[in-house]
């Protein structure tokens, strides 16, 4: 944290620095300006006709009054110039004092504020928006552990108490055996297992929403290939006719979590679907890389799709574990997406079933090395 007395210890070098610059120059002028004042200071005047009709000439030095005034001149621009300086630099630092003040202010409150700094002061934008994007990169941490913290606190108490619940009915038990204890111990080790499951998948939704830190690219149709080449043995029994036309579709991003963002999909369309259905996975390139994703299943009222996609919510407005899932498949798909700075479009269809489309950025050009 910058110190006041360092604030006012810099204003006053800038203001020395400015006050001499002023100085200088003015001191410049007025030698410039006093040259010919002294060159032609020594005048002739004639003061009458004196004996035998010759006039008398009479000389004046004004040399002493040049030199007063310029001396006087000098004292008021010193003067003058010591003003503008300190008033140069106050100007100068302003954009810095109001830079400083804005992060204190959001740093000891909240970290939705940004600085904003106005067009006035063009040369601090640079540094006002990588400071905005700082405190917009601490925002999204600072959220994203929030939501970990919160969400990660209201699934883990149920299985928690489970499992203590499942303790102490074997422990109360005085007639327990050896197979009591022994599937008391396999339930623990189930919940231990849905707890380690649902641990992974905040950690997904966490990492998503702290956003991406390296950029790589790969083909989508390839990552999206293995997804459905691994489902389709649990679409088969589950009835699901799994069909994907996966055209090459280069992209950049996180591979591994653009393959979670894929399972998801697949998994939710499998997973909501109706015995004898189908599930149709997409990929294209048309101007960016496309992901859609499309199922049959039960009707979706449109108004409950945007809820679809927050974490822990599932159709009808529940929020307990149903199905095997815990409503984070689709709101870890909104993270991954958005990380990737993809647009994420789902709608209802008309006859039952969803589709989802996620857009992502195309693959930058690279310059050709020939020129």
């Amino acid at each position: 944290m910058t110190r006041p007395g360092r604030q006012r210890a810099f204003r006053r070098r800038l203001a020395i620095l400015y006050t001499c610059l002023f100085l200088c120059m003015g001191v410049a002028l007025v030698a410039i300006s006093g040259l010919p004042l002294l060159r032609f200071g020594r005048v002739s005047r004639a003061s009458g006709v004196g004996p035998g009709g010759a006039g008398h000439v009479r000389t004046i030095d004004n040399l002493p009054q040049v030199l007063h005034y310029s001396g006087i001149a000098l004292v008021v621009l010193a003067v003058a110039s010591i003003a503008a300086g300190w008033l140069v630099a106050d100007r100068a630092l302003r954009p810095l004092r109001a830079i400083t003040a804005a992060a204190r202010a959001i740093s000891a409150s909240r970290l939705d504020q940004r600085l904003r700094l106005d067009y006035s002061y063009e040369e601090f934008r640079e540094l006002g928006d990588a400071l905005d994007d700082l405190f917009g990169r601490l925002e999204a941490a600072f959220e994203s552990q929030r939501h970990f913290v919160a969400n990660a606190s209201h699934e883990l108490r149920t299985p928690l108490a489970a499992e203590r619940a499942v303790l102490q009915v074997a422990l109360a038990d005085p007639g327990a055996d050896a197979q009591s204890l022994r599937v008391a111990c396999q339930q623990v080790l189930a919940l231990g297992e849905d707890q380690e499951q649902l641990i992974d998948a905040l950690l997904t939704l966490a990492s998503g929403q702290r956003g991406l830190r390296e950029r790589e690219p790969f083909d989508l149709a390839e990552v999206t290939g293995k997804v459905v080449a691994a489902r389709q043995e649990e679409a088969a029994l589950r009835d699901v006719r799994v069909e994907a036309d996966l055209a090459p579709a280069m992209t950049t991003g996180d591979a591994r979590l653009t393959e979670r963002l894929v399972a998801n999909l697949v998994d939710n369309a499998i997973a909501h679907n109706v015995a004898g259905g189908h599930v149709r996975v997409t990929t294209m390139a048309a101007g960016t890389a496309r992901l859609s994703v499309v199922n049959t299943g039960p009707v979706i009222p449109p108004d409950e799709v945007d809820r679809l996609f927050q974490p822990f919510q599932q159709l009808g407005g529940e929020r307990t574990r149903q199905g095997g899932g815990y409503g984070l498949g689709l709101a870890i798909v909104a993270s991954i997406a958005d990380a990737h700075a993809a647009s994420l479009s789902a709608r209802a269809r008309p006859d039952g079933g969803l589709a989802v489309e996620v857009s992502f950025a195309s693959r930058p050009r690279r310059p050709n090395s020939d020129g």
